[in-house]
């Protein structure tokens, strides 16, 4: 988006540069989970973050060239959520001095990109210490994390001027369905392309809000998943997340939770006749009558 101000477009270039080494992180990850699996070792099938403290000290082990399944168990730490045994039957594998080589390489990456990950991290924060204040804010945002609040200020900015409706935001985002209609009839609602350093952070953010209990976007995402399938539910919440960070934005307000009654309150008629058609389903009468 051109016309940010300065402080913003180096908040930008700082967290879609963090992204993308993360996104590198993440493959040099599945390379060395793909060096093990071809080893006979199913390590990520007893230990769920191989990264983890217990993982890089066996796969440092086995890099040094401890093959050993019950010694290697041992560096486990006794919290995990595995036995022991099922730990050295993972580990029970043909590491040849390939594999080592390629897991030592992998590893050293990742470590090196985490360091540089850090350092991008204490940079950004310097970055975003005149924005603190709006960071708190958006983070009562169900869903939205600190991570997630950067990138948004890093993305679209604090002067929501630039945009004349929250529309006009979302169908920047592409977060608005599209309009393939011909001759009355409605061929796809598939949303539109859109911001690609920002949206997709906004969906992950609406699947976190649809499991926050006895919210606003957790009614939502319910309300729609029967009819529209929870793609879709999710979609639609994080175009309500990203409308709720405009106002919050342009007017200077805190977060404000609807509540998950908001729909039966908004439209009780409605309600009334879907829960009416309910049980006529069932085989019953139902009359339905205003109380005085």
């Amino acid at each position: 988006m051109t016309g940010l101000p300065q402080p913003i477009q180096e908040l930008r270039d700082l967290t879609r540069t963090r992204k993308q080494l993360s996104r590198e992180i993440v493959q040099h990850t599945q390379r060395l989970q793909a060096v093990l699996e071809e080893a006979n070792v199913k390590l990520t099938s007893a230990i769920t973050d191989i990264l983890g403290a217990s993982g890089r000290r066996i796969l440092k082990a086995m890099i040094a060239g401890d093959t050993d399944p019950t010694r290697l168990a041992e560096l486990g730490s006794p919290r995990l959520g595995c036995t022991r045994d099922t730990l050295v039957e993972a580990l029970d594998g043909r590491v040849r001095e390939h594999h080592r080589f390629l897991l030592d390489q992998h590893l050293k990456t990742i470590e090196q990109m985490e360091e540089t990950v850090a350092v991008f991290d204490a940079r950004i924060e310097a970055a975003l210490a005149p924005f603190r204040d709006t960071v708190e804010r958006l983070r009562q945002v169900p869903g939205l994390s600190t991570t997630a609040a950067e990138v948004l200020i890093a993305e679209i900015g604090l002067d929501m001027s630039r945009f004349p409706t929250a529309g006009h935001l979302l169908s920047w985002a592409g977060l608005v369905p599209g309009l393939d209609e011909s001759a009355g009839k409605r061929r796809s609602t598939r949303v539109t392309k859109g911001a690609p350093w920002l949206k997709p952070v906004l969906v992950q953010c609406a699947w976190a809000a649809a499991r926050k209990r006895g919210s606003y976007f957790e009614a939502q995402f319910l309300r729609l998943k029967g009819r529209r399938g929870p793609k879709k539910a999710a979609i639609a919440v994080a175009a309500s997340i990203l409308t709720t960070a405009y106002h919050m934005l342009r007017d200077g307000t805190c977060y404000y939770d609807l509540g998950p009654n908001h729909f039966t309150r908004r439209d009780p008629a409605r309600t009334a006749r879907k829960l009416a058609d309910r049980i006529r389903s069932l085989g019953y009468v139902v009359e339905i009558r205003s109380a005085a």
